[in-house]
């Protein structure tokens, strides 16, 4: 090993059982450690402390190792690193980038509701309309010393123009596959597409986005692989990065698993899991070739119509 490797990631989040869509997800993963002789780590993004379980972490261990994965250990689980992540949004705060969101999902969307034709975000969901962010400073500290639960958003036009400054011209990011309109090379970061993001949930003081790029600051992350619905998150995630002056790493955003209708798997439509498949005598095997990782060569495979229907 040296001190140069290539370190890569898979991570997951135990909210479910895996499907076939993280099964293409981990095996695109591992076939890119091994095309840039990279490290592989796998790590437990499990900040939701309330959809989260210890039975899907497990599920998760053994459905990887079914598929012939190996990884280093130990593992890291981002519910052991709030403070680390509470570091970072101090940092955010030190350069007035961040205030406090008492909005609620009902204030939020009544207030969109009144807003015909106001843009939503890569997601589909309605760009956060500022509800809480013309407030004074005293009534912020009087709102948060009445216990009222907030949410810190970031200030997104303020840390476009800051990280610019930093970065002394537009921020970019490579990619090296293609992203969903078939963005490739050198792309420039547009995060005001997503509004004012949340970096600290209500609930837990931190988000996806801030966890992720400070992990993968961490772990020495050289080269980011995941699918294409996670492509726009990078224009939020290279602004952090910029801001909190943490490494760029390289980007792989692959293309997804669908059904035959043309909808992409996932837990919340109780997609057909792994371990189901696997009880029902389909072998790893089997679920590689369906995939298309059996083939030879440089090239990785496009990912198929779901194998199981």
């Amino acid at each position: 090993m040296t001190s140069n490797q290539p370190v890569i990631r898979f991570a997951p989040s135990p909210t479910g059982e895996l499907h076939l869509g993280h099964a293409y997800s981990a095996l695109f993963t591992q076939d890119k450690a091994r095309e840039l002789d990279a490290r592989l780590l796998l790590r437990i993004e499990d900040i939701d402390l309330v959809r989260c379980r210890a039975g899907f972490i497990q599920g998760i261990f053994d459905d990887l190792e079914w598929l012939g994965l190996e990884w280093e250990v130990p593992v890291r689980r981002q519910s052991e690193h709030f403070a680390d992540y509470r570091a970072a949004l101090s940092r955010l705060e030190a350069l007035g980038l961040v205030y406090p969101c008492f909005a609620t999902r009902t204030e939020i969307k009544s207030a969109v509701a009144t807003r015909p034709g106001h843009p939503r975000d890569p997601d589909g969901t309605p760009v956060y309309p500022g509800l809480s962010k013309s407030l004074s400073e005293t009534e912020r500290e009087a709102r948060s010393a009445a216990g009222e639960p907030f949410a810190v958003r970031l200030d997104m036009a303020r840390a476009q123009r800051l990280a610019r400054e930093i970065a002394g011209s537009p921020v970019t990011f490579h990619e090296h596959q293609r992203g969903p309109g078939g963005e490739t090379g050198d792309v420039k970061v547009d995060a005001a597409i997503w509004g004012d993001v949340v970096v600290a949930r209500k609930d837990i003081k931190t988000s996806y986005h801030l966890a992720v790029v400070v992990d993968d600051a961490f772990q020495g992350i050289t080269d980011v692989t995941r699918g294409q619905d996670l492509f726009y998150a990078t224009y939020v995630h290279r602004i952090l990065q910029v801001l909190l002056e943490l490494p760029e790493p390289q980007y792989h955003h692959h293309e997804l698993v669908r059904d035959t209708a043309g909808r992409r798997l996932s837990k919340s439509a109780r997609d057909q899991s792994l371990r189901a498949l696997r009880e029902s005598g389909i072998t790893a095997s089997d679920i590689k070739a369906q995939l298309g990782f059996n083939t030879k060569g440089t090239d990785h495979p496009r990912p198929k119509k779901n194998p199981a229907e």
